[in-house]
């Protein structure tokens, strides 16, 4: 039986991993802000991106994702584990990618993978430590 603490941490955990990826789909970069600690680590190496601080890491998604005429993250399964205020969460991605070309063609890949959140509990509530996707599978146009 869950008590009421391990389900507010697990429901803002949630609300956490929306956050992230509304703002990576909406390219509002500030907000990100509040998803990671200032001194998170964070790695896209899996799927063709950079590792690095989350200052580096954030401005580079700014520069980069742009190139994206349409994108959008979803987060499936979430498994949680929680030890006071520490979590690590595994949650399954699904991340469509669509560029359109100026001749009129479009790119499209889909990949599929895992987060892996290191969360903290912050005075201003959770937020991840470290970031490393995991990228399982993708499917795309060349």
């Amino acid at each position: 039986m869950l008590d009421l603490q391990t389900v507010s941490d697990r429901l803002e955990i949630d609300d956490l991993l929306t956050s992230y990826t509304v703002a990576v789909d909406t390219g509002d970069w500030d907000r990100l802000d509040h998803v990671f600690v200032a001194d998170a680590w964070i790695d896209y190496t899996a799927s063709g991106g950079i590792a690095g601080p989350f200052s580096e890491v954030k401005a580079w998604l700014a520069e980069t994702l742009p190139v994206f005429t349409s994108m959008q993250h979803y987060v499936a399964q979430r498994e949680v584990r929680l030890d006071g205020d520490r979590a690590e969460v595994r949650a399954y991605l699904l991340n469509p990618l669509v560029i359109d070309r100026a001749d009129g063609s479009r790119w499209q890949k889909l990949i599929g993978g895992v987060y892996v959140h290191d969360l903290v509990r912050t005075g201003a509530g959770w937020r991840s430590r470290k970031l490393v996707e995991e990228l399982r599978w993708d499917l795309g146009t060349a």
